[in-house]
Parts: structure tokens; C-alpha cells; sequence
């Protein structure tokens, strides 16, 4: 069974922190949460997220894709704990996916994965790192990096990491199932 880490930061946006891991879950992914610091998060809005596990038991394993929610202070958050840059950076040379949705492409291109690359994010978020090919996208992939715009995304993005590991056909079976039509 492919394997999905998602690490929580406290700010990190619940919406599509919940959303990314019940489309994951509903595919049959092994879909994992793991806050910085083991303990439970209040996210950007103020709902109690409890993670599964804490980062540093969760970076014992082995992960085919890591997707970062953003969200204000999330995104902060996740920039500033060295383990996530490590994290990303060593994902993305293994080959694995990186995928991040809202401010948290910022993350990616702090961690120097967006140089050349196209990506999208919430308005704003990437501005500050001329190199990244910024796109107007819902939903961007270039390569093994997959990006998102924001909280109205997260659905389709979370659908698209879907296709990516488990297939169209089962992309196709989940998204039946939410009745989005």
C-alpha cells in the first residue's frame, strides 16, 4: 500500500489538512499526520487536530509522497523546523512526491525544489522566489511536485495525489463517492 505523510504545524489550515487526508483514506492509502511536535494542533481557524503520530516517529518510515498543508502560522511553522526542509529535500532526490497546497509551496521553494519549476500557491505566497514559474492553476505538476492554490482547491488537489499514487480508475471510484455533481 502506497504511504502519504502529512505534517501539522499549529496554524496550519485544518480545512485542507482534513481534506487531503479523508481523500487519501477514502482511496485506501496509508495516509499518516504527524505534528512537529507529537501533540495535538490548533489550526489556523482554532479546531484541535490530533495527529496520528509525532514527526520524528513518523520520519522512521519510509514515505512514497509527503504533502504540506499551508495556512498562517503553519506555513511558518513547517519552514522553520529543519526537519521538514530535510524532509522535502530528501523526498524529492529519493524521487518521491512532494506536494504542498495554499502557502506552503513557499516551503518547497525555500528548500530550493522550485527553481525553474512551475507551481501555483495562495496569492502572494511564492512572490518572494523569482525563480519558481508561478501558474494560474488550481491544481500545478511539475514532475514529482504537485501544487495547489488553497482552501477551495483542496479537494481537487487532494483527488490529484490520488490519481498520482493509486490510478485514474480509483481517482475516479473516490470522487463518485463525494457526489461533487
Amino acid at each position: 500500500m502506497k504511504s502519504v505523510l502529512v505534517p501539522l504545524a499549529n496554524g496550519s489550515e485544518e480545512l485542507e489538512a482534513v481534506t487531503i487526508l479523508n481523500i487519501l483514506r477514502r482511496a485506501g492509502l496509508d495516509a499518516v499526520s504527524a505534528s512537529l511536535d507529537g501533540h495535538p494542533i490548533s489550526g489556523s481557524r482554532g479546531t484541535m487536530l490530533i495527529p496520528d503520530t509525532g514527526l520524528d516517529e513518523a520520519l522512521k518510515r519510509d514515505f512514497d509522497m509527503v504533502v504540506l498543508p499551508g495556512g498562517q502560522p503553519g506555513t511558518n511553522n513547517l519552514k522553520a523546523d529543519a526537519r521538514i526542509i530535510k524532509l522535502v529535500q530528501r523526498m524529492a532526490t529519493n524521487g518521491r512526491y512532494v506536494c504542498a497546497i495554499c502557502a506552503a509551496p513557499s516551503v518547497l521553494a525555500m528548500a530550493g525544489l522550485l527553481d525553474g519549476k512551475r507551481a501555483t500557491s495562495f496569492p502572494g505566497s511564492l512572490d518572494a522566489f523569482p525563480k519558481v514559474s508561478r501558474q494560474p492553476q488550481a491544481v500545478v505538476e511539475d514532475g514529482k511536485i504537485i501544487t495547489s492554490r488553497g482552501p477551495g482547491t483542496a479537494m481537487d488537489f487532494a483527488l490529484t495525489l490520488v490519481e498520482r499514487l493509486a490510478g485514474k480508475t480509483r481517482r475516479d471510484e473516490v470522487e463518485a463517492g463525494l457526489v461533487r455533481v
